[in-house]
């Protein structure tokens, strides 16, 4: 078949003081930026929290958080609101991962030759809610036919947790039975005839649509 503002600008002077000794920026535009180049957006310490400093500041110590890893705690709870993080790898403990997606799964079981092979049940996420932890350097890659799915799999043990399934090369192929115990909550199994791989894809009404955000 889951990224400086500009500063000690010159200034040159133009005119005489008898003029009125106008000083001006050389080649900046009237948001103080120079001519072409992009505003950064401003960093979290010059962001005003107005009447929520307090609530920041108090939350950041208890949690003994630095400002970077709060603003993270709240943009994930935000864009994966409905979702949950789990964890998970291959068997010796080389390759970690986590994912976001729901504690209820869709689990593809597809009868491809590979898949009947290694028996590749997975759920499929956008690759933005995905991301390794470790083990970049431990994994191999097996590829075959079109060569569009990507099977990658541990050095050492040899066991799949994730791969880029070829219906979704924007996303990846989850292993649920590679996650951690205590985040799932039900998993549907849907068969897919992957014998037929061209016109099963073709047919089916959600599955491209799986690996966008």
């Amino acid at each position: 078949m889951g990224r400086g503002a500009a500063g000690g600008a010159r200034r040159s002077r133009r005119g005489s003081a008898a003029a009125g000794g106008t000083r001006r920026a050389r080649g900046r535009n009237a948001g103080g930026t120079p001519d072409g180049a992009k505003a950064e957006p401003p960093g979290p310490s010059a962001i005003d929290l107005g009447a929520q400093s307090g609530r920041w500041a108090a939350f950041q110590e208890r949690h003994r958080l630095s400002c970077e890893e709060a603003a993270r705690l709240l943009l994930d709870a935000y864009e994966y609101r409905g979702l949950v993080k789990h964890t998970g790898g291959c068997h010796c403990g080389a390759v970690r991962f986590e994912v976001w997606a729901s504690a209820d799964l869709h689990v593809f079981n597809c009868n491809c030759s590979i898949c009947t092979k290694k028996q590749n049940r997975h759920f499929i996420v956008p690759a933005s809610r995905f991301k390794l932890l470790k083990g970049a350097d431990n994994l191999t890659t097996y590829t075959f036919n079109t060569h569009r799915a990507q099977h990658t799999f541990c050095k050492t043990c040899g066991v799949q947790s994730f791969y880029t399934p070829r219906s979704n090369p924007d996303g990846y192929g989850i292993a649920p039975h590679c996650l951690d115990d205590g985040t799932v909550q039900t998993i549907i199994t849907e068969d897919i005839n992957g014998k037929e791989w061209e016109k099963a894809v073709k047919e089916h009404k959600t599955i491209r649509d799986m690996s966008k955000p």
